[in-house]
Order: C-alpha cells, then structure tokens, then sequence
C-alpha cells in the first residue's frame, strides 16, 4: 500500500475541491507513491508529533491543521513550523492535512460536534451555493440506457438521499460530417436525422472529469455534444457549521455545564443573552464568528463556536454565544478519521497521537 491508496480514500470522506481557497490541504511532505508502514493522527502536526510518528514507526501522519499555511522561503530549523517540516523530511515521514476540506463535509468535524452535544436531526448550517453542476447532452434512443449506467457509475445523478436522478425529453437531432469524419449513423457528406433524447443530469465539481470520462467512453458518437452549467442551488451536504435539536430543553445555566463537560473547555466564553431556554443549537469548530448570523437566522437558541473576540459578543443579544475553545471544537476529529481510516484499512497500524498539541492553558 502507498500514501495515495490512503489520501485516495480520505479523499471521498472529504474531497479537496472544497476546502477554502485560503486553505493548504493535501500532501504536505512525502511522495504519493511512498510506501505506507503506519498512519499517525493528528490535530496538529507539532514536533513532538513528527517524534512520536518515529518512535511509533508511521510514516505517514493524517493532520487536521496544516503545518504549512504561508509561505516557507528558506528551511531553516528557527520556528515551530520549520522545525517540525525538517523534520519530518529528514525522517521521511509524509504530512497529509484535511482541515476546511473535512470543515465543509456531512459528517465531518462539526456535525461530529454537534453528536458529541447529543444534538438530534442534524443539518448543515451554512450550506455552499454555486457547487451543483448540470450535464446536458444528446443521445441516440438506443443508447441511452448505456450511457445513463455509465454516467450514474461515475457519480452523476445524487442529489441528497437520491440516486440516479435524471429527465429525459425526446427530439430529433440533425448533422453532416465533413470528408474526415466518421460517423457511426449515417455518412460523411449527408445530413442525417436521428430520434435522440436530451439527457439531463446534476453531479458535484469534485466528480467532472471522471463524468465526462464516462460520457466519451459509452456515447456512440465520434463526436459527443454536450452542455455544462452551474446551478445556484444550495447544496445541503457541504459547508460549514450544523444545526439540529437537544432532546430535552435545558436552562441556560445547565446548556453551559454541559458544554463544559462535554468539551473539557477550562472555560466557556459566553453572552449575555435573553434567552432562558435552550433548544435549538448551531455548533460549528474552529474559528466562527463569521457564521453568527446564520445561527440567528436559522433560529438558534445557542451558538457554539470559538476563537469570539470580544465585539462578537455584542451581537448575542437574542442568542446565547459559547466560545469553547478552538482545540476543544475540533478535539474529535482525529477520532473520526482513525475510526475512517480503519475500516478501510483494518489490518494496519492507525493510531491517533497521544501528544499534546493544544497551545492553550486554562489557570
């Protein structure tokens, strides 16, 4: 097994397409094609993480955080970051960091957040716009069953908890090849008309250039029409933060205990707000003021979050704001890729990292 027989398989629980422009996910250190001895997760690969992954005999450590997030013009061991990356160069261990890539994914760091709080009927709450693309094209009625298979093979046609969703509408198309062409109906220099259908049928970006193989491959003609457009349709099963339902209404003073345990945060940060009640509550890991809004609007009791300077908290008039903590939000989420990566890989040393990588101490 290599590394990207590993980052292949991270890469369907989160693509990389998604991750945020000013995002540096992917492979940090190492070669795609190096064999794998043993997986290490991590928050954050830190120097005492790079030791343990060679004490332990991983040569691949899975990240959340990037180590490298600016630019590095020299490699000179004289930070934490440059340190770290030396290294792990010298050691040949491979960084592979998932971070806003796994941030946007269903499942991923904040709806393992919300889980953890016992929130019930979990969705996004800031789903991505401008993600969902359309493939029109044009096929003869003979072969559409064939092409639809090909396409539906390749991921095309999901729409939430929906497989295989297309339409079809009948029509006749026209053409004439020139004296180089070869067609499969008819011949070159005379129209010819066919009874085709007009194939119409969503995917993700992620997924594009492995559809449209799909398409050349099982359409019979030499050359294949085809249309692609962007929808400005949200899509419910990528962004970031989520948003469901405690099972019990909880007062503001017990909602605030339980953040506490549940997180392990040495304290928790919050507003004065004129909510008394706790029901509905929007979570979203790492850094979250910018979504504050999105909880209002999505009617939040609660907002859970971290990283709140302290003009954030003006804005809780109307719903209570908690900041646990930036390590505290996302502490799970190595868990979830340990747990990820061993079912797939279940006779292979994955182990999470013992180290401690949380820069902050509660006195």
């Amino acid at each position: 097994m290599v590394i990207k027989d590993v980052t292949d398989y991270l890469e369907q629980l989160a693509p990389l397409h998604y991750a945020e422009d000013f995002d540096n996910v992917g492979l940090l250190t190492g070669d795609y094609n190096d064999p794998v001895n043993g997986i290490l997760v991590t928050l954050d690969c830190l120097e005492n993480v790079v030791d343990e992954a060679i004490e332990k005999n991983c040569n691949l450590i899975v990240a959340f955080h990037p180590i490298i997030f600016k630019g590095l013009k020299h490699l000179r061991a004289s930070d934490y970051v440059r340190k770290t990356v030396v290294k792990a160069i010298k050691n040949d261990i491979a960084i592979y960091a998932v971070h806003t890539a796994i941030d946007v994914a269903n499942g991923g760091v904040s709806y393992l957040m919300a889980s953890e709080l016992g929130l019930k009927n979990i969705t996004t709450l800031t789903p991505k716009k401008g993600l969902i693309k359309k493939l029109i094209t044009y096929v003869p009625n003979d072969h559409i069953h064939d092409v639809k298979k090909a396409l539906f093979n390749a991921g095309a046609g999901s729409l939430g908890n929906y497989d295989e969703c297309s339409f079809s509408t009948s029509g006749t198309g026209t053409f004439k090849g020139n004296e180089k062409s070869e067609p499969v109906i008819g011949e070159s220099g005379t129209r010819s008309t066919v009874n085709e259908q007009q194939l119409s049928i969503t995917y993700l970006p992620h997924l594009e250039s492995k559809i449209l193989k799909a398409l050349f491959t099982s359409h019979p003609y030499e050359q294949v029409a085809y249309e692609v457009s962007t929808l400005e349709n949200t899509y419910q099963n990528i962004g970031m933060g989520a948003i469901g339902t405690l099972e019990n209404t909880l007062n503001v003073d017990d909602f605030l205990k339980l953040l506490k345990a549940v997180y392990g945060s040495g304290a928790v940060r919050y507003s004065l707000s004129r909510k008394r009640n706790i029901k509905t509550v929007a979570v979203l890991g790492g850094s979250g003021a910018f979504a504050i809004q999105n909880a209002i609007r999505a009617g939040a009791d609660a907002y859970v979050t971290a990283d709140l300077k302290y003009h954030d908290f003006f804005q809780g008039e109307n719903i209570l704001l908690c900041d646990v903590g930036h390590y505290e939000s996302e502490q799970f989420t190595k868990n979830l890729l340990q747990e990820y990566l061993s079912k797939k890989f279940s006779s292979f040393a994955i182990l999470c990292a013992d180290a401690r990588t949380n820069p902050v101490n509660y006195y």
